[in-house]
């Protein structure tokens, strides 16, 4: 093997490094204008309200189930309320709002009930990723990184990686990739892995942002018959 002389080997280092540094700098300066984007729309967000497809995939059995329908975020005082409504292949209704995480199955008339107060700042760190949340403040949460641009039907993203700082979080997802629509500064593309090599692709299209939403898509069309359970989440 021709071994390089010392000199030689360091005019190779000083060759290199300009182009590692440039490299750095225009991935922090890719991180940051994405991050800054995500901010302003936090600052003006009130509402939004997106279709969506989300594919939930299980590495076990090496199959993708698919869901479709709507889902909402609006802001109420200091809190960010979410709700989503399944249209395919079953109905089904999930709300989080007021420390509560509620799941209304029409088939079956059935609620569950989780109290997530207690855990409500893990909560909500997930739930306003790309939909009303800053981008710096996810610095707090997460490990973010810049992995460049990526077209997603036709819009140009940022695509970030985040792995959560939360050791009790990573057993659940190990890290997010999150796609930011750049003009708008919303996540338009989230994919979610979980240990063992499950995970869920979610897409969000045809956006309304800062409409004004009907009160009824924040409440459950459940009656006097509907049967509730009330589960309390461990630690």
């Amino acid at each position: 093997m021709r071994r390089i002389s010392a000199p030689a080997g360091f005019l190779m280092l000083l060759l290199l490094m300009p182009a590692a540094v440039a490299g750095q700098a225009q991935n922090d300066q890719g991180l940051g204008h994405a991050l800054d984007e995500m901010d302003k729309a936090s600052e003006n967000f009130r509402s939004t309200e997106a279709d969506f497809v989300w594919q939930q995939y299980t590495s076990l059995v090496k199959e993708t189930d698919t869901q479709k329908g709507k889902i909402y975020f609006r802001k109420a005082g200091d809190e960010i309320q979410m709700a989503v409504e399944v249209t395919d292949p079953y109905p089904k209704n999930v709300l989080l709002s007021g420390g509560k995480l509620e799941l209304f199955t029409p088939r079956t008339n059935q609620m569950t009930v989780y109290d997530v107060e207690k855990n409500r700042a893990e909560f909500e760190a997930f739930l306003v990723l790309g939909f009303g949340g800053g981008g710096h403040s996810m610095l707090k949460s997460f490990d973010v990184k810049y992995l460049g641009t990526e077209k997603v039907n036709d819009l140009e993203t940022s695509k970030l990686d985040l792995t959560p700082k939360s050791a009790k979080i990573r057993n659940t997802f190990e890290h997010i990739v999150l796609w930011i629509d750049l003009a708008r500064g919303i996540s338009v593309r989230q994919q979610l892995f979980q240990p063992g090599g499950d995970y869920r692709l979610a897409d969000y299209s045809d956006f309304r942002i800062n409409a004004k939403l009907p009160d009824s898509a924040f409440k459950l069309k459940t009656n006097a018959k509907t049967v509730t359970q009330t589960m309390t989440p461990h630690d």
